[in-house]
C-alpha cells in the first residue's frame, strides 16, 4: 500500500500514540472509547487489517489488538509527525539554565545530557565539540620531579591534553617557560602538518616539546568523538522491552562501548548537516543491538571549526515528537553557545 486514506493515517497515528504511553496492544473499542471516534469499530478493523497487510500494524496473537512495527513508526515519523516544538515556557527554562552555566564546555555537556533524559525519558548522550581539524592553541611547560615535565596542551575549540615528557637533562622552571612561549608565538593555530613544516625554528628542548605534541594532533585525527556525557539509562532499563538484562546490554551497548558509537556517529549523524535530525528505528538493518531501539540523532557547533553531536536512545515505542522536539531546540541551543565561545576566542 504506497497510499493511505486519510481515515487510515489518523487510525495509524491514534494506535502509535496510544501504544506509546500504554505498551499494550491496540484493539478498534480502545480507540472508540479512548478518542470518542464516530467511526464503527468494524470500520476501524477493517482498516486495521489493511494497514497490518501494508506491514505498518502487526498482531501479536490472534485475539490481541495491533502494535505499530518499524515501517508503521517510520511512516508516522516521515509522513505524520509534522514539525513539532517544546512548549515556549520548556525553551525558556532550558536556555536559562543554559546560560547561567557561564562557559564551562563540561557544565553545557553534562546539563544538556541532564535536560535531554529529562524531556524525552529515554536515555541521552552528548559528545563534547570537537575541532574539524584539531589545531594548537597553546600549551603550558611545568618541571614537575628531575627531568620530568609535565606538558598541558590547549586546542582550538577548548580541548586539553596532558602528557608527561622525560627530558635528557634537568631543566630550570624558567627555560621550560621561555621554550612554551616560543612555542606558544609560532605555532598557535597550526596543525600537525603546519608544525612540522616549522620544526627547524625550534632548539633541542622545544623539538622534544613539539614531537609530542605533533602526535597528540595526529591522534586526534583519528577519534571520531569527544568525551561522551550520558543521562537517563534508568530512563530506558526501566521500560517493559528491556525488563531482559540480555535485551538491556544490547540496547545500552552503544551508549558504553566507545567502538559502537564512533561507528554509530559517524556513519549518520557527523556526515548530516548542522539542522538534520536523523531518527534511526530498528537498527535500519545495520546495527543488530538497536533492533528493538530507536535513536534520535543531531549534531551542533560551528560547521568548519568545533562540532559534536547529542542524542537520545529508546525503545521503538518512544514519544518521537517530544524526543525529536528536545534533541533539535539543544542542539541549536549549543550551536549557538559554541559558535559565541569560538567568537570571543578569536
Amino acid at each position: 500500500m504506497n497510499t493511505l486514506t486519510e481515515r487510515q493515517r489518523l487510525i495509524l497515528a491514534l494506535v502509535i500514540h496510544t501504544y506509546t504511553e500504554t505498551a499494550q496492544p491496540v484493539g478498534s473499542n480502545a480507540l472508540i472509547e479512548r478518542y470518542t471516534l464516530e467511526t464503527s469499530s468494524a470500520t476501524i478493523r477493517n482498516d486495521m487489517v489493511e494497514l497490518t497487510e501494508a506491514g505498518y500494524l502487526r498482531q501479536p496473537h490472534t485475539s490481541a489488538g495491533r502494535v505499530p512495527t518499524e515501517e508503521g513508526y517510520r511512516y508516522f515519523v516521515r509522513q505524520l509527525m509534522g514539525q513539532t516544538e517544546l512548549p515556549m515556557n520548556t525553551r525558556r527554562t532550558i536556555t536559562h539554565q543554559f546560560y547561567q552555566a557561564g562557559r564551562d564546555v563540561n557544565r553545557w555537556m553534562r546539563l544538556a545530557a541532564s535536560v535531554l533524559a529529562h524531556q524525552s525519558q529515554g536515555a541521552s548522550l552528548v559528545t563534547s565539540p570537537r575541532p574539524d581539524s584539531a589545531r594548537f592553541k597553546h600549551l603550558s611547560l611545568i618541571s614537575t620531579h628531575g627531568r620530568q615535565v609535565l606538558m598541558v596542551m590547549v586546542w582550538t575549540g577548548g580541548q586539553v591534553r596532558q602528557q608527561m615528557l622525560t627530558l635528557a637533562e634537568p631543566v630550570s622552571q624558567e627555560q621550560l617557560s621561555n621554550a612554551a612561549s616560543h612555542i606558544n608565538l609560532i605555532c598557535e593555530g597550526l596543525d600537525a602538518d603546519g608544525i612540522a613544516a616549522l620544526s627547524g625554528q625550534f632548539d633541542a628542548l622545544e623539538q622534544d616539546v613539539i614531537k609530542l605534541t605533533r602526535e597528540e594532533l595526529e591522534r586526534m585525527k583519528q577519534v571520531v568523538s569527544g568525551e561522551v556525557f550520558r543521562d537517563g539509562l534508568t530512563n530506558v532499563l526501566a521500560e517493559p522491552e528491556f525488563a531482559e538484562p540480555e535485551s538491556a546490554r544490547k540496547a545500552l551497548r552503544v551508549l558504553e562501548e566507545r567502538s559502537m558509537l564512533e561507528d554509530l556517529l559517524s556513519r549518520t549523524v557527523l556526515t548530516s548537516g548542522m539542522d538534520e535530525v536523523q531518527v534511526l528505528i530498528g537498527g535500519e538493518g545495520t546495527w543488530e543491538d538497536l533492533r528493538d531501539c530507536s535513536v534520535v540523532l543531531a549534531r551542533y557547533g560551528a560547521p568548519g571549526l568545533a562540532t559534536g553531536a547529542l542524542g537520545v536512545l529508546g525503545p521503538t515505542r518512544m514519544a518521537y515528537g517530544r524526543t525529536v522536539s528536545a534533541v533539535r531546540f539543544v542542539s541549536g541551543l549549543l550551536s549557538d553557545l559554541v559558535i559565541e565561545m569560538l567568537a570571543e576566542e578569536s
